[in-house]
């Protein structure tokens, strides 16, 4: 009897160990026998040169491009990554290519996407991404937040807010050594804005990350909630505090994520995220990649404005009109017009209220006190411009997102109540100074906001 549980002991060991081993060895296999088999076409011998040796260098890479809709089709690393010899982007003297046959770069314009996908890339370049890293490079008052303020001059550390942080969502102007690799400044960066050394902008990769591109997780509200969040654009936030938000968390795993191109509706998803919105070709709309087209106000700017603009570096960019009626066509795919009407009637109101209520007095009154000569040269040590600041750039854009997007928490607490502290706030200290013509003497933990 003890000899028979010994020998079954001895084969349970053996069996497990069996199996541990096979789970061991089996990604190695799985890599070495089909990567690229589910390809329509066959790969040249540079693209299965790329394939093999990427697979043992940078194997993530390769798996990711293994289990998407790219090698299905037989678009290879080299397709993407091929440029012309004397390209700005074109690498060179890097170990391991010495025999390539063909010139390859790290960096992969917009435009190499619209190749296949133009109408997709041209769409991108009509909308209010275009200009993310042009627009806050060119401000003067953004660079010296960052460098001198938050960086605090240091010439040496000094950028690494921005590398960190704004160029991340915003993109960046890319710099390129002689052999055609970008800065340690100037990358990575997954910035939606980025600007090639070609003079090409854009990037891809934000919401169809690397090297799956996959439609599905493009779609989810994650793509956007990458960048749009935090203080001053809340949307992510938003989102989760509205109904669609709260439908999306309860059940949005079991919906449909990968259907076509302009045939992902409403059945595939019971609630909508930021692209069914802002992108999805949803009823008789057309699928877009602008993601301005659909919008009526500027909600981030100082004072909204609905859009009139038909120069896309513009703040008031995009036909507001327009927009309107497309976002009412997103919303008429379930709801009322009575429904919809409503909304945005409410949300409108809202944004009116800000720009007169809010915005309006505390903008007058820095005037007067920049012609009083009442404010100090450091706007960041001075209580009433941190208050000015707060109310169009935090609470101000809070407020007025959230009622736009139906969350009733951020458009109360995080919205107008914050909203009309700090404008009483302002209100005192603007009175005390002008009452005096001195400004005030105030503990640094005073000037919060």
């Amino acid at each position: 009897m003890k000899k028979l549980k010994l020998l079954a002991i001895i084969a349970v060991v053996i069996l497990l160990s069996t199996a541990i081993v096979s789970c061991g060895s089996a990604p190695a296999e799985t890599a070495e026998e089909g990567i690229g088999a589910d390809s329509a076409v066959e790969f040249t011998e540079e693209a299965k040169a790329c394939i093999d040796c990427h697979a043992d260098e940078t194997v993530g890479i390769v798996m990711d491009w293994d289990d998407s809709k790219h090698e299905k089709e037989g678009v290879s690393c080299i397709d993407c990554h091929e440029v012309e010899a004397d390209s700005p982007m074109a690498l060179s003297g890097v170990e391991g290519h010495e025999d390539l046959t063909v010139t390859v770069s790290m960096l992969v314009a917009p435009a190499t996407c619209g190749e296949c996908h133009e109408d997709a890339v041209e769409s991108f370049h009509q909308s209010g991404h275009e200009r993310a890293a042009v627009q806050y490079e060119a401000k003067d008052a953004m660079q010296t937040l960052i460098h001198v303020h938050e960086g605090r001059g240091n010439e040496e550390l000094g950028n690494a807010p921005d590398e960190t942080g704004c160029q991340q969502c915003h993109g960046v102007t890319f710099e390129v050594d002689e052999t055609g690799h970008p800065s340690p400044e100037t990358y990575p960066s997954a910035g939606m804005g980025n600007v090639y050394p070609t003079g090409e902008i854009g990037n891809c990769t934000v919401c169809h990350s690397r090297h799956k591109f996959d439609i599905a997780e493009a779609r989810k509200p994650e793509a956007c909630g990458g960048c749009h969040l935090g203080p001053d654009h809340p949307q992510m936030e938003i989102y989760e505090n509205t109904k669609h938000g709260q439908i999306f968390a309860t059940e949005g795993e079991e919906w449909t994520w990968d259907s076509p191109s302009g045939e992902w509706e409403p059945g595939d998803y019971r609630a909508p995220t930021c692209a069914t919105c802002h992108m999805s070709g949803i009823g008789d709309l057309e699928t877009t990649h602008n993601v301005t087209k659909r919008l009526y106000w500027n909600l981030w700017a100082k004072v909204s404005k609905v859009r009139d603009s038909d120069d896309v570096m513009d703040m008031w960019y995009g036909d507001g009109e327009a927009g309107r009626a497309e976002m009412k066509a997103v919303c008429g795919e379930c709801h009322s017009t009575t429904h919809t009407d409503n909304f945005f009637a409410t949300g409108d109101k809202a944004v009116e209220l800000y720009n007169i209520e809010y915005w309006a007095p505390i903008e007058a009154m820095r005037l007067e006190l920049a012609e009083a000569g009442l404010l100090k040269e450091n706007p960041w040590e001075d209580g009433f411009m941190i208050l000015h600041y707060y109310v169009w750039h935090h609470d101000g854009r809070r407020a007025r997102m959230a009622s736009m997007m139906g969350s009733p928490d951020w458009a109360h607490w995080h919205g107008f109540f914050m909203l009309q502290q700090k404008l009483n706030l302002a209100t005192e200290i603007y009175e005390i100074r002008m009452e005096t013509g001195e400004i005030e003497t105030a503990a640094p933990w005073s000037l919060s906001p």
